[in-house]
């Protein structure tokens, strides 16, 4: 008798501690339901008007940011493409300095068969190709873009033209002695071959003649005009998404001014507020054409920062910021009330 009134005990005590704690999810869930219909009430509570003022702010905020964002991206754009029409031509300037050193072994060549180099030197034409191979070097490093190690190449370079000129003048003097062997070292200095690997039979990086230590260069150029072609200031997709984004979040603004309009004020809003949404975009989707046909063919006068086309498309932005703002007015003027 004793187990059996335990057991009962036991069995009500189970059974109030699951009904206490139905109770408390019960009381949590009408807490969590209150909490909601509070909110919902407190923005059910707001005035139209006041939900207006967000909306235009939003809107006006989004014509400023495009502005900005239109600035900001042609600029940077310009700055990007004009570094890398430098870069293009400090390549084409290396381009032209190995051509005038194969013509400066060609000169050199030409004079020892004369073989009156006792008398008249490495000649004329040698020495005015390895000047030329001196300017063409320093212009290109002007626009070098490969930092430190395009400088440290150019250097190099600049240092293997002075050896050139050395053994050329080290061979006239000894070409008593050594006849037209004495060219050789000078002529290998200008267009000698890379050394290979004996063991893989590849060419090693950083040997070989002038021509050689260009190619070099040349590639490190390349490569840093390859990163600048890649930069996201030049990348269409980056370009795209940073004049259209605001666009899309005008059209949500002025979409939901409109819902807003229609409910409250049983009217739709002004066309104007349209027009300014369609010059918004209009001002974006330009950029980013004329952004893109400028990065394509990396025009020396680019369309999207020229300043006539800044200009106007400022003056666009702002006369959709002025339609955006008196869009708005007539729904204010229906309701007068004091400001707290």
């Amino acid at each position: 008798m004793g187990d059996r009134s335990a057991l009962g005990l036991s069995r009500r005590g189970v059974g109030g501690r699951g009904l206490r704690r139905r109770a408390a999810a019960a009381a949590a869930g009408s807490t969590s339901n209150s909490a909601v219909g509070a909110a919902g009430a407190r923005l059910r509570a707001i005035h139209p008007i006041t939900v207006l003022r967000w909306l235009r702010a939003g809107v006006l905020a989004m014509v400023a940011v495009t502005a900005l964002l239109y600035l900001l991206v042609s600029t940077a754009a310009d700055e990007q493409i004009a570094d890398a029409r430098r870069t293009q031509r400090s390549i084409a300037d290396i381009a032209e300095a190995r051509a005038a050193a194969e013509g400066a072994k060609v000169a050199l060549e030409k004079a020892f068969d004369t073989e009156q180099v006792e008398l008249i030197g490495t000649g004329t034409d040698f020495a005015n190709l390895t000047a030329r191979v001196n300017t063409y070097v320093t212009s290109a490093a002007a626009g070098n873009a490969a930092g430190r190690q395009g400088l440290t190449q150019i250097q190099f370079v600049q240092g293997q033209l002075t050896t050139c000129l050395q053994l050329a003048d080290a061979a006239v003097r000894d070409y008593s002695r050594s006849g037209r062997s004495s060219m050789d070292a000078a002529s290998n200095a200008l267009t000698g071959p890379r050394e290979r690997d004996p063991k893989t039979g590849e060419a090693i990086p950083g040997t070989g003649g002038l021509t050689e230590s260009l190619d070099d260069l040349n590639d490190l150029e390349s490569g840093a005009l390859d990163g600048q072609r890649h930069s996201n200031w030049l990348a269409a997709s980056y370009v795209w998404s940073l004049l259209i984004g605001p666009v899309i979040a005008m059209l949500v603004l002025v979409v939901v001014t409109d819902r807003v309009a229609v409910r409250k004020f049983r009217r739709y809003i002004s066309p104007g507020l349209w027009v300014a949404l369609l010059a918004t975009a209009a001002v974006g989707v330009t950029a980013g054409v004329l952004a893109g046909n400028d990065v394509h063919h990396l025009s020396a006068h680019p369309l999207a920062g020229h300043p006539v086309t800044v200009a106007l498309s400022l003056s666009l932005l702002g006369v959709a910021g002025v339609l955006a703002y008196l869009a708005y007015r007539p729904h204010f003027a229906e309701y007068r009330f004091t400001r707290p």
